[in-house]
């Protein structure tokens, strides 16, 4: 079992060591420029850092679980590198919008890209689990079940 998840566990303890990164460039930029908590304005510079930072975090859940979805029922090996990309992605967004708002821009699209295949991926993984199991009972009734509900 392990050994079917351990790509999909590295690329996650990755991302959280990448969120834990970006928390503490926020904690240094509030000693730089002398912003304490709950204050989320100030330097134009702290500001970006704040923003890159909270942008990322907000989509740190999707795309854990499109990784943990599509690895587990499309291909860990395919997904995982996807994951990695869309770690660099963020890394790339995170600085860029550091140093001014335009520069995220590159990077945002890049790993948006990358969170639509990873959706690809796990949506083409599920239909596949469902419906071509012909093991699966289940596989066989779920077109009727969808007709029934319309």
């Amino acid at each position: 079992m392990r050994n079917e998840i351990d790509l999909l566990a590295a690329v996650t303890v990755l991302g959280v060591l990448e969120q834990a990164y970006f928390t503490l460039q926020v904690i240094y930029a509030r000693r730089k420029f002398k912003i304490s908590p709950p204050e989320t304005t100030g330097h134009p510079e702290f500001e970006r850092i704040f923003r890159a930072q909270v942008n990322c975090s907000e989509y740190f859940p999707i795309f854990i679980s499109l990784l943990w979805v599509a690895g587990i029922f499309f291909h860990q090996g395919m997904v995982a590198a996807c994951g990695v990309l869309y770690l660099y992605t963020r890394f790339r967004y995170f600085h860029g919008y550091a140093l001014a708002a335009q520069g995220r821009l590159g990077p945002l699209y890049a790993s948006a890209r990358l969170l639509w295949l990873l959706m690809g991926l796990a949506v083409a993984g599920l239909l596949a689990h469902f419906l071509l199991l012909p093991s699966s009972p289940w596989a066989l009734a779920w077109p009727l079940r969808l007709l029934n509900a319309w």
